[in-house]
């Protein structure tokens, strides 16, 4: 088992059986003193830079839905599978839109109501998370 995730650090969501999840901007660099993740699950139109840390891409353009939904889907479980022992970073360009509507679907998998998804994450990740109207119909969606 990694050691887990700060919950006091930027970005971390605790989810109801709390498993921590760190959700980030890639174009905000890291600081020095972050804690790398040991699995990402990135969130991008375009394959990812290579990373020194286990990581899987799902095709996401910005302000969109997944590309693959049933890739998607499979991802975010295997991400909060791993999760109740690894240090999990969920991570699109900004950090809101896509990593907010990714996060609301782990907070789902944990227990939360799809209906209380996207509030949960905006009260406990950042408050303009799920940018768009669809994003927030996929999430209401997301079983």
């Amino acid at each position: 088992m990694t050691d887990p995730w700060n919950p006091a650090d930027p970005g971390v969501l605790r989810l109801p059986s709390g498993r921590l999840v760190r959700g980030r901007g890639l174009r905000h660099p890291l600081d020095a003193s972050a804690s790398a993740p040991s699995y990402a699950l990135y969130l991008l139109g375009r394959q990812p830079p290579p990373v020194p840390w286990e990581f899987r891409w799902v095709r996401w353009p910005d302000f969109r839905l997944p590309a693959d939904r049933a890739d998607a889907r499979a991802a975010l479980i295997e991400a909060w599978r791993r999760a109740a022992e690894e240090r999990v970073e969920i991570a699109c360009g900004g950090g809101r839109g896509r990593t907010g509507t990714a996060l609301a679907c782990l907070a789902i998998l944990d227990g939360v109501p799809a209906e209380e998804a996207v509030d949960f994450v905006r009260r406990h990740y950042d408050r303009r998370a799920v940018e768009t109207p669809w994003q927030k119909r996929y999430v209401r969606r997301f079983r």
